[in-house]
Formats: C-alpha cells, sequence, structure tokens
C-alpha cells in the first residue's frame, strides 16, 4: 500500500494544485447559490477528467481506479458538491455502459461523455426502492422491438445537467431482482422530464432531483445488456462507486484535518495557542490516525479493482469507514475552531454538511455493514 501511495506522490500535487487553483474559488458560491457552474464544469473537462477511467479507445484517459479515487479525494477536499457530481458522472454513469454495453452503446455514448464532458445520471432509487433497490417499480413493458417506460427515479445526481440517464425498471411480472433490467434514456425524448429539484444540507451545489418517465419509448438498442440483469449489473456498479464516495469522504475529512490543525496553531486562549492544550492535541491526533487509516482502505478496495479481484467487502468496509472519519473530522474541526467554525466565516461547516452524503449515498452505513456481514458469513460457508 506504501508502493502505491508513493507512486502517487506527484500525481497527488499536479491534482492538487489544479484543484486550489481552479475548483476551491468556486466552492463557497457553489453550495451557497446551490448551482452547477458551466465553468467548473469545462475546467476539469480541460483536463479530461470527465473520461479518466474510460479506456482510451472510447475517448477517455485509461487511467487506473487508483489514480480515479485520487482525483475525487482532491476534488472533494476543495469542493464535496463538484467531488459528488465528478464521481457520479464516473463511477455511476460512464462504467456501466462500458462495462455492460454493447460496442455500438460505447461508441455512441462515451466519447461524448468524457470529450464534452456530457454527463450521465445513474437512476436506481425510486421513491418506495431505496436501500431496498430489489423493491423497483418503474416498468418496461414490450411492444414489438420497443419498449414503453413509465416510473419515477428519486434523489438522482446530475439529473437536470445530464444528456443521458441510465434507469432500472421491471421488464417481467417476476418478483425480487432477477425481473429487473436497465436502460439507457436519452434527454429529450418524449416522455423523459426533470421533477423536482431536492433543497439538500450539504452538497447543495451538485444538482440532485426527480426523473420522470411517462410513456417513454425506447427502441430494443437502448437496453443496456440482457432483460433480467439490471440489478446485477446495478450491484457491480455500486462496488466501485463505493469506492469514489470512499474517497469523496476522505477527501473532505482531509480538509477539515487541515483547517483544524492550522487554526488551533493560530488561534490563542489564556495566552497561549490552543494546539498547546493536550485536549486539542488529542482532537488532532485522532484525526491524524483515522484518516491514515481510512486511506488505506481506499487505496486498497482501489488496488483490489485494479487486480481485477473481488472488492465487495473492502469497498463497503472503506465506504462507511471513510464516512464516518469524514463524520469525526469534521465535528471535531468546528469544535477546534469554536463559533468561527460555525459560521461561514470558515469552510468548517460546510465539509460538516458535506460529508454528511457519504454516510447515505451508494448505501446507508447501516447498509455496508450488511454487504459487509453477508460477504464475511459467506467466505465461511464456502469453506
Amino acid at each position: 500500500m506504501y508502493e502505491l501511495l508513493e507512486k502517487l506522490v506527484d500525481f497527488r500535487a499536479e491534482v492538487r494544485a489544479f484543484c486550489e487553483e481552479n475548483i476551491a474559488p468556486h466552492a463557497a458560491e457553489v453550495d451557497e447559490k446551490q448551482i452547477f457552474k458551466k465553468e467548473v464544469q469545462e475546467l476539469i473537462n480541460s483536463k479530461g477528467w470527465w473520461g479518466c477511467i474510460v479506456p482510451k479507445e472510447y475517448g477517455g484517459m485509461g487511467m487506473s481506479t487508483a489514480e480515479y479515487a485520487l482525483i475525487v479525494e482532491e476534488i472533494s477536499r476543495v469542493c464535496g458538491s463538484t467531488g459528488l457530481t465528478f464521481a457520479a458522472h464516473n463511477s455511476l454513469g460512464t462504467y456501466p455502459i462500458y462495462k455492460f454495453g454493447t460496442e455500438k452503446q460505447r461508441r455512441k455514448y462515451l466519447p461524448n461523455a468524457c470529450k464534452n464532458g456530457d454527463l450521465i445520471a445513474f437512476g436506481l432509487t425510486e421513491p418506495e426502492a431505496g436501500s431496498d433497490a430489489g423493491g423497483t417499480k418503474s416498468k418496461a413493458v414490450r411492444d414489438g422491438d420497443h419498449y414503453i417506460l413509465n416510473g419515477t427515479k428519486c434523489w438522482i445526481t446530475s439529473a437536470e445537467p445530464c444528456t443521458v440517464a441510465i434507469a432500472t425498471a421491471r421488464t417481467s411480472d417476476e418478483g425480487g431482482v432477477k425481473g429487473i433490467s436497465s436502460f439507457i434514456v436519452e434527454k429529450g425524448i418524449e416522455g423523459f422530464s426533470v421533477g423536482k429539484k431536492e433543497n439538500k444540507m450539504g452538497c447543495r451545489g451538485s444538482n440532485t432531483a426527480y426523473l420522470h418517465f411517462d410513456d417513454v419509448k425506447l427502441h430494443e438498442s437502448q437496453r443496456l445488456g440482457d432483460e433480467g440483469l439490471g440489478f446485477k449489473q446495478f450491484m457491480i456498479t455500486l462496488d466501485g462507486g463505493r469506492i469514489s464516495i470512499a474517497a469523496m469522504a476522505l477527501g473532505i475529512a482531509q480538509a477539515a484535518f487541515e483547517l483544524a490543525s492550522k487554526r488551533a496553531v493560530e488561534r490563542e486562549a489564556f495566552g497561549k495557542p490552543i494546539s498547546a492544550n493536550q485536549a486539542i492535541q488529542w482532537k488532532v491526533a485522532d484525526m491524524a490516525m483515522q484518516i491514515e487509516a481510512a486511506r488505506h482502505l481506499v487505496y486498497g478496495s482501489a488496488w483490489l479493482k485494479d487486480q481485477g479481484r473481488k472488492h465487495t467487502k473492502e469497498s463497503a468496509m472503506a465506504k462507511v469507514y471513510a464516512s464516518e472519519v469524514a463524520n469525526f473530522c469534521t465535528y471535531q474541526a468546528i469544535q477546534i475552531l469554536g463559533a468561527d467554525g460555525y459560521s461561514s466565516k470558515y469552510p468548517a461547516e460546510r465539509y460538516y454538511r458535506d460529508m454528511k452524503l457519504c454516510e447515505i449515498g451508494e448505501g446507508t452505513s447501516e447498509v455496508q455493514r450488511i454487504v459487509i456481514a453477508r460477504e464475511i458469513f459467506r467466505s465461511i460457508s464456502s469453506l
């Protein structure tokens, strides 16, 4: 793990410098006005990062999962909203099209997603199917060589700015997860509309809204993979997506730690820097230890994915631990900054609001623990 992180030192310096110069100046405005800035999208596009994990033959950069996780971490360190938008597009948008799509689908959608930053949304969650994704109610009924899609998706990242959405729907009356398929739905098609935009606690500059499908007519060529495999596809996708959310949490935790440590040295009380107080020292030490442990989990799971090895348990561990570390670090940062941490004078309060998404999105901490336990018991049963 130290070897992997050592190899990424120069790359991290390059990514951090870009993020601090180009993305950080927009972070407060993005959060306060709840806007997705085209300017930021184009800045990221100038680096080619919207297609960083897509192979070069489809217009991407062909980066490793570890390199991608580093970019997510560094973007999130300066702006959680942008980090979330970036992570969702790559791990939930481009990945399933590359992994499960036909060659024609890859050639049609991936180059624009990579080169133009045309965002792809991931439509899994429904009003009655969140953690229980197998409870999907949306339906796609066969009509010759077409499907008629009806349903609603909620809590969809980049719902409004996306050009394409991937959505699950039932294609048979079979209960459970086996009757679910997935489809690629283009913006502008009749019956496809964006609904209510959520007024969120954090990551407010990442657009989140409803998607509505009202008698949307899709050619069978818009189906992603075979019928009945949609749920399986999305579970595989989420295994990788959890790495990116863990990286996002790690970036936010790192930002909170750096701010708190710096202010502890600068801020004085009772005639001395508050960093001289053991209570503050212990907070900072605990933050540093937990971040280091989280970093190993995040990049360990990324390494497993890059090796083509199973990483379901490890990515779940990385996500639940890194997100809870972010919770701890952002909370302690506000405590160390005191009243300043409670105000918008410093970004500590924004870090605290942004990190909460990481404990909920792409599977709550409670669900992650179920996944971890299930994988442990499954390995015992196979002995």
